[in-house]
Formats: C-alpha cells, sequence, structure tokens
C-alpha cells in the first residue's frame, strides 16, 4: 500500500488530539477510513501522541510508524557496472531493457526491471544534475567559441592581437578539439571545422552550433536560416547543421562543458606563456588537449580518447577524399549593364537577368552566378579594380557587334582597304583621349569602303592626310565630290606666280 505524506499522519495525529472521530478525519482529509485506521494503530503501537517532539523529522516519524521487521533477510543484490552502462547506451540501438536482459542473465536473482532504471538513473544524476539528452555514437558534434581568449604579440611590431578559441566536442565520447584562429568571421569558422574534422578523423552525423553570425543568418526558435557557406560546407561533408535553439544553452551543454574544462586544463596553464605567432600558440595547446582527452574521468572511470576509439570512431562518416574549398555566398542584383559587383570588380551575367537577384558563389580563384539553383555564368575572379569581365554571350545581339571594337580589329580592317586608311584611323584615334572615343569615327570611314571601293576611299584618305582633315564628313564630302579623282598639281621649288615684289629662292643666295 502506498504510503501518506508524513504532513497527513501528523495532520490526522492533530486532529484526533482535538476530539474528532476517525469517520471525520478521513473525510477531512479525503482519506479512506481503513486507512486511517491503521494509521492511528500504528502511532498507538510507537507510542505517539499529539503533539509529536519538536525535533522528530519525517523520517524518524516513518521509521517509528514502519520499523524493520526483525530476522528479514537482507540479501547483497548484485550491482551492475553502470558506468559500463552508460557508455553502452551511447551505441546505437542499445537500450535500457536490453541491458537490464543482459544483466539477468549473468544474474538471475538481481534487480527487477523498474529497480534497474530507477537505480541507473540515481547514478546518472551524480554526473550532471541537468544531464538529460541521449548522445549516440557517431551523431553529434557541438562547436563554439570560448569566452576567453589568449594575447599574442606581433614579433617585428610589438603589436598584440587577439587570438579566439574554438571548441569542438563529441557528444557520446566528449572527445576535445581545441584551437586557437584570429577571429570568429565566416572563414576562420569553416578552416577550423575543416581542421577539427581532420583531427578526429570522421564527419559525424549533425553539427551543433551556437547562434553566431557565421552559423546563422537570423536565429529562430522554429526554422533558423543556416549561412549559406556553412551549409555548402556541411552538405561537402554530407552532414547537418542543427543550431542550438535561441537562449537555450542546454541545447549544447556538452559544449560549455568542453569550452570551461579547456579554460580550465589548457587556457589556465598558458596564462603565463607569451606567444609571438598563432602557430606557436597553437603548438602549445596541442599536448594540453592530448592529457585533456588522455585523462580519466573519475564517474566513467575511462578516458576521452578511449570512449572516442570504441563509441565515436567507428560509428562516424570518413572524411571526403577532396578537401573542401573555402567559398562564400552572397546575394547581388544584376544593373541594367547586366554585370553585378563583386569586391569592386564588375562580372557580366545574361542580359536576360537585369535586375533580377542572383546568387553568387565566390571562390579564391572563380565567380559562379546561379539563379533559381541553375549556374548562369562563371568567371576567373579578379581582384577589385572597378573593371568590367564581359562575356560575349551575355551580351545583346545588338552588343555584341560593338563588343569586337578594338584598335587592333579596327587597324586590321583598315590594312587590308589600303595603307592611307590604316594610316588615317591610326591618326584619328590617336588624336582622342581615350580610343574608345574615336571607334564610331573610324567605324564610319571603314563603311565607305562599301560604298566607293577601297581604291577610291585610300585615295580621299591620303588627301584628307594632306588637308590635316580627320573627321568622317569632310573625307565623306571627298568621295562625294569626287575630289580623290581629281589630278593635283606637283609643287615647283619657284613661286607660283611673277612679280617684281616677289624676289625667289636666288636671292637669299
Amino acid at each position: 500500500m502506498k504510503r501518506l505524506p508524513m504532513r497527513k499522519i501528523r495532520e490526522a495525529l492533530r486532529l484526533r488530539a482535538e476530539g474528532l472521530s476517525g469517520r471525520r478525519v478521513a473525510q477531512s482529509l479525503s482519506i479512506g477510513r481503513a486507512t486511517i485506521s491503521d494509521y492511528f494503530r500504528r502511532a498507538d503501537l510507537a507510542g505517539l501522541a499529539w503533539p509529536l517532539p519538536v525535533d522528530l523529522s519525517d523520517s524518524d516519524l516513518e521509521l517509528l510508524l514502519y520499523p524493520s521487521q526483525p530476522g528479514a533477510s537482507s540479501r547483497a543484490v548484485p550491482q551492475p557496472d553502470w558506468a559500463h552502462m552508460h557508455a553502452e547506451l551511447r551505441r546505437k540501438g542499445v537500450t535500457l531493457a536490453l541491458l537490464w536482459q543482459e544483466y539477468r542473465e549473468v544474474h538471475p536473482d538481481g534487480y527487477g526491471y523498474s529497480q534497474y532504471c530507477a537505480r541507473y538513473s540515481a547514478w546518472e544524476g551524480k554526473l550532471s544534475p541537468v544531464m538529460r539528452q541521449r548522445h549516440p555514437a557517431g551523431e553529434r558534434l557541438f562547436v563554439d567559441y570560448a569566452g576567453q581568449t589568449v594575447d599574442v604579440i606581433c614579433p617585428q611590431t610589438g603589436e598584440v592581437r587577439t587570438a579566439q578559441i574554438f571548441v569542438a566536442t563529441l557528444g557520446a565520447s566528449n572527445y576535445t578539439y581545441v584551437e586557437a584562429s584570429w577571429t570568429q568571421s565566416l572563414p576562420d569558422w569553416i578552416s577550423s571545422h575543416v581542421r577539427a574534422f581532420d583531427f578526429f578523423g570522421g564527419v559525424p552525423a549533425m553539427i551543433v552550433s551556437d547562434n553566431l553570425k557565421s552559423a546563422v543568418i537570423k536565429a529562430c526558435f522554429h526554422d533558423p536560416a543556416i549561412n549559406r557557406t556553412y551549409g555548402d560546407m556541411a552538405a561537402h561533408y554530407d552532414t547537418a547543421v542543427v543550431p542550438a535553439r535561441p537562449h537555450k544553452p542546454k541545447d549544447k551543454a556538452k559544449v560549455e562543458t568542453a569550452v570551461q574544462l579547456a579554460e580550465r586544463w589548457v587556457l589556465a596553464r598558458l596564462r603565463n606563456q607569451t606567444f609571438f605567432g598563432l602557430d606557436e600558440l597553437n603548438a602549445a595547446i596541442r599536448p594540453l588537449q592530448d592529457q585533456l582527452n588522455a585523462k580519466v574521468t573519475r564517474h566513467l572511470g575511462t578516458s576521452r580518447r578511449a570512449l572516442f576509439e570504441s563509441l565515436d570512431k567507428p560509428a562516424m562518416k570518413p572524411v571526403p577524399r577532396e578537401p573542401y574549398v573555402y567559398a562564400e555566398w552572397k546575394q547581388c542584383r544584376a544593373g541594367i549593364d547586366y554585370h553585378i559587383d563583386v569586391d569592386r570588380h564588375y562580372y557580366s551575367v545574361p542580359y536576360q537577368l537585369i535586375k533580377q537577384r542572383l546568387w553568387v558563389r565566390v571562390a579564391a580563384r572563380t565567380i559562379e552566378v546561379f539563379h533559381k539553383g541553375q549556374r548562369v555564368a562563371s568567371h576567373v575572379r579578379i581582384s577589385g579594380n572597378r573593371q568590367h569581365s564581359t562575356q560575349k554571350e551575355h551580351m545583346p545581339s545588338n552588343h555584341r557587334h560593338r563588343a569586337d571594337w578594338t584598335p587592333e580589329s579596327i587597324r586590321r580592317q583598315a590594312v587590308r582597304i589600303g595603307p592611307n586608311v590604316d594610316t588615317y584611323v591610326e591618326v584619328v584615334m590617336r588624336r582622342r583621349k581615350h580610343p574608345e572615343q574615336a571607334y564610331r569615327s573610324c567605324m564610319g570611314v571603314l563603311k565607305l569602303a562599301r560604298s566607293f571601293g577601297n581604291a577610291r576611299l585610300d585615295a580621299a584618305c591620303e588627301r584628307a592626310l594632306e588637308i590635316n582633315s580627320y573627321t568622317y564628313q569632310s573625307l565623306h564630302s571627298i568621295l562625294k565630290n569626287g575630289l580623290d579623282r581629281q589630278r593635283r598639281e606637283t609643287p615647283t621649288d619657284g613661286p607660283a606666280i611673277t612679280h617684281p615684289n616677289i624676289r625667289g629662292a636666288d636671292y637669299f643666295h
């Protein structure tokens, strides 16, 4: 029979002392009359009367009412290996019911299933008062940055720069990776993940991260927006990103504990050292990290490394052969000139996408443009110089013809018509501040050959050069009026006319 709370028994004794019958007491406390009668009988046998002694606790009152029966046998029940059982529960498919069956096969007179579960819960509660989650082997990797930082001094300038501490720990084994990076920005965040996977020699099924901007663009309880570059990296390693819920630190309690251990067992030991480079700092972190993973825990009786070798490592996915190539994703809008601006350089996209929002994948050497999941353009990446990279197939048909206009292409066409034409267009372009300003004029000159022929155009250019006339209109006038066909007199050394006032060349000798 389930025992009543001791406070109700105290109240029942008080009411009886005030003269109420057993039936009235039972009605007042909503307890059966037989139950009240049994408690009164036990109180009389124990010699209890109201008021009870002030120092009588509920536990002492319960012992007086329910004393242990003399002669009762107290057999020693075989105790399970709770630490081993705790580790086994992290294996995929292992349950408490299965472990209890295996326990009873070895100890037929051992605990029943309910007692087995209750005692395991009591043992587990000693590990951590908030430990409620199950972490199957190889399933979760928890990642975060430590709140503590480390100063690094530049040996050349003496400038002090702050290094951030990245921490990653596996859910089942608590096997921990620690490294220093300059920032918490996206490139360092991704690079730390890549090195962590190489350290573990495998990839977990999911990554549980905090809601920092490098991981989550928009934190949301129900539908967080993952940074696309972070998601791209996760897809390469065939894993999933599952951010912790905002303001729910228990979702990532594993890494919170790992950060605390890293600060106590790694960073605290480096507090009196001076570092002059990031590589030097990471070289000092490595042996302390290895000591942390090799340390035998008091409750589990084994090390993180041993648990990792037996639990997480066999269950993790292999690291891909091809390393992840870092690339950032950004959204751009195509301008009316069908170009997008990426780091102060302009790259063309198909002209049909003018004013459309596009996703751009920016890698170290390439620029890829996507529209509705389809790649629509690819360029070699060029440093920001405010110049344009334009592919001819991205241009409208009426723009492609002009795209072929270059000083070299124009002069090649001019040479085929005649040497004077070549000289003429070369002078026209040279007289302009920018050659592009003369493209239309030169193309108009070259088109005159279609109407008047190569020979006449070459002769007209010769005449235009003689009179220093460099406009399309003057050249067209020469051809239209037939001036290119007129015979030009050869100039003589003497004067063209005779006059007494004209002395001639002989006068000066």
